[in-house]
């Protein structure tokens, strides 16, 4: 090849190479963005309603201009009680909720919230659940009721109260009469034990507490329960229970909505829940212990539910799940599946624990506080 056809060649292949940057531009440029319209079972003001959005902006943010997730708070589509089938259906693309709210679809799904688990605490369930046959038991439960949902489990939350009261609870027999909120097995549980059960949704507890329709209920956290206003309406708190001792959150994609997105997106959302679980872990400690000490400051009494109680909590649970078992075959196959695995995993975690409680009062017990 001659030197004088050198600078020719030179530019061809040039000019190709700008030729073939200008052809991608238009590509990106016109690439649109799949939009998915959620609506969460929460008030718009509940710190619930904010994780569904931490969420959602997790995926938006790492799926750059692919892909958004557009949540919408408790009601905005459907009421809050009919989000799955709602996701089901397509009407709406997801959701977030807890799976304790789809109790009346099939019993078992309540045992991914309600009850004591064989001692699980939230986030030990979450263990089972992704490793001990907890998802594929999810899948067969839904996929027996014909519902085209895809669903992702976060987000262990704090033990619940025993809820709120006129009057504080000093014997299980003062549950006896009482017109109480609750939802999913708990339902039963409370049942057994004397109370007239209401499930209602969220948003619709304090207004019902306000007019008399209730006299006692439980919702979830400090946070929570003051944004919705529950000590406006009563000023005695019970804590420590074992009615939903392991819930945690769900996030709920329509089956054919999350099959057709890309691999890399549907990576993308399955990492951003897991991103999601532990910064809701972080920051309900944050956030439930500066309610806590705001609820203190307005004059709310906080009491330790009696032993006696929690006892007869656990005694009702052990009727509830043997009914519960002989109705439902679904329901002993989740039940033996957590407690196979809660009896290897809670003997590890009780030995392997330090009381923290112990080390807590060396600094800020009463004893701590007079030296």
């Amino acid at each position: 090849m001659t030197d004088s056809k050198m600078p020719r060649r030179r530019g061809l292949l040039k000019g190709a190479a700008v030729a073939a940057g200008a052809m991608s531009v238009p590509m990106v440029s016109m690439a649109q963005t799949t939009t998915l319209r959620f609506q969460s079972t929460w008030p718009a003001k509940d710190i619930f309603h904010e994780y569904a959005q931490d969420y959602a902006k997790k995926v938006n943010d790492m799926a750059g201009s692919r892909l958004k997730i557009e949540v919408l708070p408790a009601g905005s589509v459907v009421p809050a009680f009919q989000l799955l089938d709602a996701v089901a259906k397509g009407t709406l693309d997801g959701g977030h909720g807890v799976v304790a709210y789809w109790y009346g679809k099939n019993s078992a799904l309540a045992l991914w919230g309600s009850g004591p688990g064989y001692g699980m605490d939230a986030n030990m369930v979450l263990a089972w659940h992704t490793y001990g046959g907890g998802k594929a038991l999810m899948e067969e439960i839904y996929k027996g009721l014909n519902l085209d949902v895809v669903s992702y489990l976060y987000g262990p939350m704090p033990t619940q109260p025993l809820g709120w009261f006129k009057k504080p609870v000093a014997k299980a027999e003062d549950m006896k009469g009482l017109k109480f909120r609750t939802v999913g097995l708990a339902v039963d549980v409370f049942t057994d034990m004397g109370a007239a059960v209401n499930p209602l949704p969220g948003g619709e507890i304090v207004p019902a507490l306000d007019r008399g329709l209730i006299d006692a209920a439980e919702f979830n956290n400090a946070s929570s329960d003051r944004v919705l206003g529950f000590p406006d309406v009563a000023k005695n708190c019970m804590l420590q229970s074992f009615h939903q001792s392991g819930e945690q959150f769900e996030v709920l994609f329509n089956g054919g909505k999350l099959k057709a997105l890309p691999a890399e997106l549907k990576s993308i959302i399955e990492y951003a829940t897991q991103a999601a679980s532990a910064e809701m872990s972080w920051k309900a400690i944050d956030r439930n212990s500066k309610d806590y000490e705001e609820l203190k400051k307005a004059g709310i009494k906080f009491y330790k539910t009696p032993d006696a109680v929690l006892r007869a909590q656990l005694a009702s649970w052990d009727k509830t799940i043997a009914k519960k078992s002989a109705e439902n075959p679904m329901f002993k196959k989740v039940l033996d599946s957590q407690r196979a695995f809660a009896e290897r995993a809670g003997q590890w975690q009780n030995d392997y624990g330090v009381d923290f409680k112990m080390a807590y009062n060396h600094y800020f017990g009463r004893q701590a506080k007079k030296t």
